[in-house]
C-alpha cells in the first residue's frame, strides 16, 4: 500500500495523479483537516504533526510513503529519514528536477506557504543543479484558505491571486512551480493570471513520476504493495466542504473516514 498525507485536501491531487500514472495500486490516504494549514505553524509543530501521520499511515500498512504537503517535505524530510525505514518521498526534489527540464531561461517563480518560501528549499535545490539560474518566490498564505473553503472560482480569489503573482510578472519569469499540493486546483486562474507563455510545474506529477520510476527498479518493494485498486481515505476532522472537494479532485465518490490522531 501507498501511503500519502497532506494537510488538508491539497494532497488529494497527489493521489490523483498516482492513479493516473500507475493505476491499480492499493493507496491510504490522511489529510490533517483539523491542524490545516501547516504552512502557518512553527517547523517544530509541522514535523511533530509529520511524524505522526507516517507512523499512522505505517499502522494501516503503507509500505512506501509519499509527502504530499511542500510545508512538511520543505522542514521535516531530513528528520522523517532518520527516523523511518520505508521508502520516502517528498513533493519539492521532484518539482525542481521537472522545472529544470523544462525552463527556457532558468528564470523561475516559486509559489508557497510562508514556512515553505522562509525555508528557502526551492531556491537551494533550483541553484546545486544551475548556479546561474534566478529564482524569485512569493508567500501565498491565503490561498490554502481559499482552496479549502472551495473558493476556486470565487471573484475575490482571482483578485488575491493576481496581486500575489504581480512580483512574478515583473520579472518576467518563464517557470513558475507551485509550491503547494493545494495549488494545482488553483491552476485555471493561476495561468490566466501569470499568462499563457509562462509554464507551470505541478509537484504531484513530479512525484507520481518519481514513484513511478522508484517501482521500476525496485522490485521487492513493488512486491509489497497491494494491486486491488483498494482507496482508504482518512482525515482528522470531517466537513462537508472537504468531501465536495475531495470528490471534485478525486472525479468520483468518496468516503471519509475521521480518525484523531
Amino acid at each position: 500500500m501507498i501511503g500519502i498525507f497532506d494537510s488538508g485536501v491539497g494532497g488529494l491531487t497527489v493521489v490523483r495523479a498516482i492513479l493516473e500514472e500507475i493505476p491499480g495500486y492499493d493507496i491510504v490516504y490522511f489529510g490533517d483537516t483539523a491542524h490545516s494549514p501547516y504552512g502557518t505553524k512553527s517547523s517544530e509543530t509541522v514535523i511533530g504533526y509529520t511524524i505522526k501521520n507516517i507512523e499512522f499511515l505505517l499502522s494501516q500498512g503503507a509500505k512506501v510513503i509519499v509527502i504530499a504537503c511542500n510545508t512538511a517535505s520543505s522542514v521535516a524530510t531530513a528528520e522523517v529519514l532518520e527516523r523511518f525505514s520505508v521508502p520516502i518521498f517528498e513533493v519539492i526534489t521532484p518539482a525542481v528536477e521537472l522545472a529544470l527540464q523544462i525552463s527556457r531561461n532558468f528564470n523561475f517563480g516559486v509559489i508557497g506557504t510562508r514556512a515553505t518560501v522562509t525555508s528557502g528549499i526551492y531556491e537551494k535545490k533550483i541553484m546545486e543543479k544551475h548556479p546561474q539560474a534566478k529564482v524569485y518566490s512569493v508567500a501565498c498564505p491565503l490561498l490554502v484558505p481559499l482552496v479549502e473553503e472551495g473558493w476556486m472560482n470565487k471573484p475575490e480569489t482571482s483578485m488575491i491571486v493576481k496581486k500575489y503573482l504581480l512580483p512574478l510578472k515583473i520579472r518576467q519569469i518563464d517557470t513558475l512551480i507551485l509550491g503547494c499540493t493545494h495549488y494545482p486546483l488553483l491552476q485555471k486562474v493561476i495561468q490566466r493570471k501569470i499568462g499563457r507563455r509562462v509554464r507551470l510545474i505541478d509537484s504531484s506529477i513530479g512525484v507520481s513520476s518519481s514513484v513511478k520510476a522508484f517501482l521500476a527498479h525496485n522490485a521487492e518493494v513493488k512486491q509489497q504493495l497491494g494491486q486491488n485498486g483498494n482507496l482508504m481515505l482518512f482525515v482528522s476532522d470531517v466537513t462537508d466542504q472537504f468531501q465536495k472537494i475531495a470528490a471534485m479532485t478525486l472525479k468520483t465518490g468518496v468516503t471519509l473516514k475521521c480518525v484523531k490522531l
